[in-house]
């Protein structure tokens, strides 16, 4: 086909030239090759075929123009709408000018002559103002934000405050949508934050006044329902749900410092915390000592309850009296001794209890408290604890362990001093975490510090002074309890057989039963205590059980048999107290153990016995009482040994 669109696209177009081209393209249908070569057939089938393919092109330009055509129309309407969009907002524009302009002359007209014109105004200007409102309400909808920023320029100049009331409808479909206030909150501040700067001219302004919004409208009322109805009924609930607020409120101004608010946006969110907060925060303390001092007497009665326990007065037991007793250096008074059937008074449930409300309510006073008044506020929490577990529950267990351990010439004494001590030292260690952890923190650049320290200073002293009281009289038992063993086994055959050569060379009864029991008292001291308090306990131990033995051993009178027992007692002995590991009342028994040779050695090696290394340094005095105690003392004339 020899068909072709741009044979039309030429111009001029002249019919008669188009048809001669197209009758000299065809074979046989010019005058080329001569009259022969003509052939109208073929002419005819070609005009024929080209006339169809005329009509096919002529019906997909007609197609294509009423296309056009109707895409002309619809764009026509749409320019003539946005004329008519724009001619109306410049009506808008020309109005509120003018409605301005009027309503400021209204302002300088007397009221009694103008009256009526300046009602009229008035309501022309209401009347406009809400309608802007409503435009922009309205485009916000439609997401035409160059229209929102056109209306909330011309509604700057009106009183209405654009800044909330045009903001809140943009937002509200939105905006608290979930449980969480705050949540929600934080998620606003952030949508507006991404949109403000597009809508109006003054970005800052408005998102301020939305922040004021939601912390003066929507917050404080939040704040208000959820403390109020706790606020006289439920001191624990409201101070949990005040601390929970709180640090809810001041967590969502930390992240909403990341906004540009204008200058000094760290004022502006402090004043707006303060003014939810401030009739809450005025009296916090009150309400936190109040709450803490019932509950801790709760946490004490309920133990005490437990143990079918009637709490005896145990004097004052302040610090005042503490103060005297300390200056005086007088001891405890003894009192009548009762009998705790074995309990300590102490339990950790107790104060791991009132440790947690303590750690609690200092955690409550660092973060409600006024920076000013904090060391003062955390200082009377301190008191408080001072009062109920120091005083109440441990020094109170203290009293009444001093008052259970029996006097010294008890037999068979049940000494449970030391259960208290063990408790007691266990108690101390929590009581001075918490002070470093969570009192120390809170007042350790103020003057509040040294009050405090001077403070567990002195609980310290009076405590260290009742236990040191407490284990002397407790090792006073112990020495008794040995006494009553002694005197019940021991024999004075035991060291002067009547049968010299039927003697069985082997320690004596009384021996063994005091050995087990000085063994079973270092392994209570051992755990009771720690640190060098297990050593300056046992070293006094280690002296008076040493004295006992060497002051039971100058009761007897010993034959060379007696003597040879007396030694095998003594290594005995000797052999508990090195369980002690303390050296020096190891070298007490490796003495006292010299000291008993000197009952069997022969009279004429004495003096070279106690010239020898063990013995030479002591008091002759010591040597010669050991060698008055032979049976031979005076048969043999030893005294001249000593003259």
């Amino acid at each position: 086909a020899h068909f072709s669109v741009e044979l039309f696209q030429l111009e001029p177009f002249v019919a008669d030239e188009y048809i001669e081209r197209l009758v000299w393209r065809t074979p046989g249908g010019g005058s080329r090759g001569g009259p022969e070569a003509f052939d109208p057939k073929r002419l005819l089938e070609e005009f024929v075929n080209h006339i169809q393919e005329l009509q096919i092109m002529d019906e997909r330009i007609q197609r294509k123009v009423e296309k056009l055509e109707q895409q002309c129309q619809k764009e026509a309407k749409e320019f003539a709408k946005k004329v008519q969009e724009l001619q109306k907002s410049n009506q808008i524009k020309e109005a509120a000018d003018i409605i301005q302009k009027l309503h400021l002359i209204a302002q300088e007209l007397p009221f009694d002559r103008f009256s009526e014109v300046k009602s009229k105004i008035a309501s022309k200007y209401h009347d406009l103002e809400c309608q802007l409102i409503q435009e922009f309400t309205s485009a916000q909808r439609r997401g035409e934000i160059s229209r929102m920023r056109e209306v909330a320029a011309v509604l700057l100049h009106f009183k209405v405050n654009i800044h909330f009331v045009g903001y809140y409808f943009m937002l509200i479909g939105g905006a608290y949508l979930r449980n969480d206030i705050f949540e929600d909150a934080g998620i606003l501040c952030q949508r507006v934050n991404k949109q403000v700067g597009d809508i109006f001219s003054n970005p800052e302004t408005v998102l301020a006044k939305l922040i004021q919004n939601v912390f003066e409208i929507k917050l404080q009322s939040f704040v208000k329902e959820q403390l109020e109805e706790c606020r006289k009924s439920d001191a624990e609930q409201y101070l949990k749900n005040l601390y929970d607020l709180y640090t809810r409120t001041t967590n969502l101004s930390s992240k909403l410092m990341e906004f540009n608010l204008g200058t000094d946006k760290q004022t502006f969110l402090s004043k707006l915390i303060k003014s939810i907060f401030i009739s809450y925060l005025e009296n916090y303390i009150e309400v936190e000592t109040g709450y803490l001092k019932s509950r801790s007497a709760m946490i004490l009665q309920r133990y005490y309850d437990s143990k079918n326990h009637q709490k005896r007065s145990i004097g004052t037991g302040g610090i005042q009296d503490l103060k005297e007793r300390i200056r005086q250096r007088t001891n405890l008074p003894l009192g009548p001794s009762i009998d705790t059937h074995g309990e300590t008074f102490l339990s950790q449930e107790v104060v791991v209890n009132l440790l947690q409300e303590t750690k609690q309510a200092f955690e409550r006073c660092h973060r409600l408290s006024d920076p000013s008044d904090l060391p003062r506020n955390a200082f009377r929490i301190f008191t408080i604890l001072v009062e109920f577990l120091c005083i109440e529950h441990i020094d109170y267990a203290l009293e009444t362990g001093l008052a259970g351990i029996p006097s010294s010439d008890s037999r068979n004494a049940n000494l449970y001093f030391l259960d208290v001590v063990q408790q007691a030292n266990t108690i101390f260690h929590l009581f001075d975490k918490q002070f470093n952890d969570h009192l120390m923190p809170l007042i350790s650049s103020s003057p509040k510090l040294s009050e405090c320290l001077q403070k567990k200073k002195e609980i310290i002293e009076q405590m260290e002074m009742k236990l040191d009281t407490g284990i002397d009289r407790t090792l006073n038992c112990m020495i008794g309890q040995m006494k009553h063993i002694l005197a019940a086994e021991q024999k004075k055959t035991d060291f002067k057989p009547e049968d010299e050569n039927n003697v069985l060379i082997q320690y004596t009864n009384a021996c063994v039963k005091v050995c087990a029991y000085v063994r079973k008292q270092v392994e209570k001291i051992k755990n009771s205590m720690d640190g060098k308090n297990v050593d300056t306990v046992l070293m006094e131990l280690g002296v008076r059980f040493h004295r006992l033995i060497y002051e039971h051993l100058q009761q007897y009178s010993y034959s060379c048999m007696g003597g040879m027992l007396a030694i095998c007692d003594v290594a005995e002995y000797r052999k508990c107290a090195k369980d002690f590991k303390i050296p020096m009342v190891l070298h007490l028994f490796d003495t006292l153990h010299a000291l008993c040779n000197l009952l069997v050695v022969a009279p004429d090696n004495l003096k070279q016995v106690c010239s020898g290394e063990q013995l030479a340094n002591l008091d002759k005095n010591i040597l010669h009482s050991f060698v008055q105690l032979r049976a031979d003392y005076r048969s043999a004339r030893l005294a001249r040994h000593f003259s």
